[in-house]
């Protein structure tokens, strides 16, 4: 089997590429160890001590490492974790996890059901032009909600913690966004 790797704008981050199906559907962050114990995977990957985050994606796996840690001596280590998973077989969560990403009640924003037709634009360009952008970049980005004028997105993976993502942010999703849907007059991190 070869994993391929790919840099993402994070250097904190890499993507690794399996060649096969990561996540069927959705997608899985996991911020802590104590997180990642739902997934077998998630959790060796956190046991080389060296790492902060760990995001599943449709066909890739993020992996954020620690701050100071050198990619020379973590990647053969994550490499060799994904190797032996996907070799043996073993389920990507452990049973009776949670599998894709869900969004906790706290970080929702309640949208205005007289805003249904706008929500309902902003989320398909999310759907159709900005997640995949954010996925090629090793990580996910979910609406949270539209308030006044206000879109509020979560960034997951390589994305979140990402020097650029404010930039990406405001230069490109708020500006795509802003075109197509008027109503829209900023977005914000949640």
């Amino acid at each position: 089997m070869l994993i391929q790797t790919e840099t993402t704008p994070n250097p904190a981050t890499l993507k690794f590429l399996p060649g096969e199906t990561v996540m069927g559907a959705g997608t899985r962050d996991f911020a802590t160890p104590e997180e990642a114990e739902a997934s077998p995977l998630a959790h060796a990957i956190f046991s080389t001590g060296d790492v902060e985050g760990v995001f599943f994606g449709r066909d890739f796996i993020s992996v954020t490492a620690g701050a100071g840690v050198d990619w020379t001596y973590l990647k053969p280590e994550v490499l060799g974790v994904l190797l032996d998973h996907f070799a043996s077989g073993a389920p990507l969560f452990n049973p009776g996890s949670a599998a894709g990403i869900a969004v906790p009640a706290a970080e929702a924003i309640d949208d205005d059901p007289a805003d249904a037709d706008i929500v309902a634009q902003i989320r398909e360009l999310i759907e159709t032009r900005v997640r995949p952008a954010v996925a090629q970049d090793g990580g996910d980005i979910v609406y949270r909600g539209f308030r006044e004028g206000k879109v509020f997105l979560a960034l997951h993976g390589a994305c979140a913690g990402c020097p650029s993502s404010t930039m990406t942010l405001k230069n490109g999703i708020e500006g795509l966004l802003k075109h197509y849907v008027p109503e829209v007059e900023s977005v914000e991190a949640v």
